[in-house]
Order: C-alpha cells, then sequence, then structure tokens
C-alpha cells in the first residue's frame, strides 16, 4: 500500500512577507530586521517524497526489531540510508541557494 505524501507549498521570499506585513497594517519592517531562514528544513521536508523507499525500509526494520530483549538488533542502517538519500537531494538544492 502507497501512501500519498502531500505537497509542501513554497516558503514566501522576504519580499513576499514584508508585503503581507504592510497589507495587515503593522509596520514595514526592513530586510534587515527580519530573521535570516534556514532553508535547510524545508528542503528536506521537500526531499522526503523523494526517498519514500528508504523510510518504508526504515519503519520496517523497526517492526522487526521492537520485541528484541536483547538490545543487539538495531536500524541504524537503515536509518543512515534513510538521510543520505535526503542529503543528496538537499546537497545541490542548498549549495545552490548559498552560492
Amino acid at each position: 500500500m502507497i501512501q500519498r505524501i502531500p505537497s509542501i507549498p513554497p516558503l514566501p521570499t522576504p519580499s513576499e512577507k514584508s508585503k503581507e506585513k504592510s497589507s495587515a497594517g503593522s509596520d514595514l519592517l526592513s530586510m534587515a530586521d527580519d530573521e535570516p531562514v534556514d532553508p535547510k528544513k524545508y528542503l528536506e521536508d521537500r526531499c522526503k517524497p523523494k526517498c519514500v523507499k528508504a523510510l518504508f525500509e526504515y519503519q520496517a526494520c523497526i517492526k522487526r526489531v521492537q520485541d528484541d530483549e536483547t538490545g543487539h538488533k538495531h536500524c541504524t542502517g537503515q536509518y543512515f540510508d534513510y538521510w543520505s538519500c535526503i542529503d543528496k537531494c538537499v546537497a545541490p538544492k542548498l549549495f545552490e541557494k548559498l552560492k
């Protein structure tokens, strides 16, 4: 059974944020007053649908080892496979924004 992951809308740019603030009647903040936004979390959320297979493998592993009382079984490999997939997707987009 395949689960559908809802699409995530793009984050508003700083200029769109200032337009929203000015249209709401509050004081208009300059660009220097805005807090910097870390795009990494946003990009990770956008890349998660591309790594569903690795996520399902990790979740299946968790179910398999859930009842292990010895503590010898673990899902570290599947966990790192999942985050490696996300990192491979995020890296080019993130470094493009940093240039």
